[in-house]
């Protein structure tokens, strides 16, 4: 519902912002103000979430960006557009936080396969939402329309989230962290939001905390205090190449996606309608691929690292056939493999994340890190986008290609590294 709701307004925002008057680089430019805002938010809120428990910030996520989504159903000027944006840029990390949910309440082995499971259900969203955007914008104010019903669709989510069994998850998540070698006892002060009652001394510690925040001031200090803990701990990880290869990978992969409705209208003179159809369907084939990620993983034999790395190598072919693709059957060929490639690398990239950082410590901090990164993404995206469409049609895939292939090299050398860092601990 999360991602319906956004994929009626993505591959409309190039269009609406057009038709407020901006050129090619303002769009550029007013486009990267929500990038800049995840970069500072992503890792903050997922930290936030590990302090306050998931329920409370999920809850605050989706009615925050709710209200984003509503100015922007109002936004009749550019200065409007990006003040709609904002609220979106600091609150829209709903995806986010359940990952971090997903990642508590199951054992390290059995993550890839839910992560893909939860993956499939998101990319669902995609294939209605793209269409029911271009009917709506076809019609006077489409636009502000589908923001509407955006905002609306994201109020319903906070009640779902209101409503979910937090006891019974709880449970699970005990479970999961006994039966997993890899985890480690979580921090009662992350637990203190009320919604998490496990073990006696997790419960004795919410108590006496409890009794210490009373003043609302002294809890706001305590939660910024731990927060600041966790990115410290995070920041001093040696993780610098996993970033780097998703920094990468998110640049390319935002390069072949950006302005995909205008491309396709100047390259093909195909219909926002019609584009919307090819949006669709590679949305379906990315939710099947997150339903063969388990199957591949067993195949590799759980060597997440060989698997991002064949993942990246076809991503990066399939950018550089839609950069030259001289008829939209080509761009249909590319798309149908590129949904595949970059869902199952996601997945793969985010695991190696977790087991890089030690997920049980702080997995809300360590994907929202992930996200300030694909955030940076985010910033120069639009930026590279509109000045190399500036050049020809075909510039942005271009530079993904070029991009995609250093994340390659990269893989290529960092790899044998990853494999002895895992032979070593797998022996500690």
């Amino acid at each position: 519902m999360d991602l319906f709701g956004v994929s009626m307004i993505i591959p409309l925002l190039s269009h609406h912002v057009k038709a407020l008057g901006a050129s090619p680089i303002v769009s550029g430019v007013v486009g990267s103000t929500y990038g800049v805002l995840q970069l500072f938010s992503s890792t903050l809120v997922g930290s936030w979430s590990d302090v306050v428990g998931r329920q409370s910030s999920l809850l605050t996520c989706l009615l925050l960006s709710a209200f984003g989504y509503s100015l922007l159903g109002m936004s009749t000027t550019i200065a409007l557009f990006v003040l709609a944006r904002i609220p979106v840029g600091l609150f829209k990390h709903s995806l986010s936080i359940c990952r971090a949910l997903l990642s508590d309440i199951v054992s390290e082995t059995e993550r890839p396969l839910v992560m893909g499971h939860f993956n499939a259900a998101s990319s669902v969203g995609f294939i209605l939402g793209p269409v029911v955007g271009g009917y709506l914008t076809e019609h006077e104010g489409g636009f502000y329309m589908s923001s509407f019903v955006c905002a609306a669709i994201f109020v319903l989510n906070a009640g779902l989230v209101w409503m979910l069994p937090w006891n019974e998850i709880l449970n699970q998540r005990l479970d999961a962290n006994r039966n997993s070698k890899s985890r480690q006892t979580f921090d009662g002060l992350r637990n203190c939001d009320g919604n998490h009652h496990g073990s006696p001394s997790s419960t004795k510690t919410c108590r006496s905390l409890g009794s210490l925040c009373k003043d609302w001031g002294n809890m706001a200090l305590l939660q910024l205090t731990s927060v600041g803990a966790q990115i410290r701990m995070v920041s001093s990880s040696d993780m610098w190449d996993v970033f780097l290869v998703r920094l990468l990978m998110a640049l390319a992969i935002m390069l072949y996606h950006s302005n995909f409705s205008l491309a396709m209208e100047e390259r093909f003179d195909l219909k926002p309608k019609v584009t919307g159809y090819m949006i669709s369907y590679s949305s379906m084939l990315g939710a099947l691929a997150g339903c063969l990620v388990g199957p591949m993983t067993r195949l590799y034999r759980g060597n997440m690292s060989a698997l991002l790395l064949h993942s990246t190598a076809i991503t990066c072919s399939l950018i550089f056939v839609y950069a030259i693709a001289g008829s939209v059957w080509h761009v249909l060929l590319s798309s149908t493999f590129f949904a595949i490639s970059t869902s199952v690398g996601r997945i793969c990239i985010t695991d190696l994340e977790l087991q890089r950082g030690g997920s049980a410590k702080a997995s809300g901090t360590l994907i929202g890190a992930g996200q300030s990164v694909t955030a940076v993404g985010r910033i120069l995206a639009p930026l590279l986008s509109g000045l190399t469409q500036e050049i020809s049609p075909c510039g942005p895939p271009s530079l993904g290609v070029l991009l995609a292939l250093t994340a390659v090299v990269l893989l290529l050398v960092r790899t044998p590294k990853w494999a002895k860092m895992k032979d070593k601990k797998a022996k500690e």
